[in-house]
């Protein structure tokens, strides 16, 4: 018996979309949701070891940091939106 090949399913296109139409909408909180979790993610995975991650920085270190920074960007803007609501 063969089995016929599936089609490709593009299903991370739907996954990223789907991120992308968070991050429009709710913005920065968004933004830090995301950092943060990415950032337990690679804490957790650098105590058990990981040090070559498949992510395009490829270091976790450099992951590690372009997490925080992100989460401090974040942060920034949270700030700078209810500054810009409270003036």
């Amino acid at each position: 018996m063969t089995s016929t090949p599936q089609p490709y399913d593009p299903l991370r296109l739907c996954v990223y979309a789907t991120i992308a139409a968070l991050a429009w909408l709710l913005g920065p909180v968004a933004l830090l949701g995301f950092a943060l979790l990415g950032l337990a993610g690679y804490v957790r995975a650098r105590r058990q070891g990981l040090t070559r991650s498949k992510c395009v920085l490829r270091d976790t270190r450099l992951v590690l940091t372009y997490l925080a920074a992100l989460a401090l960007a974040a942060v920034a803007g949270i700030g700078w939106n209810v500054y810009t609501w409270l003036s």
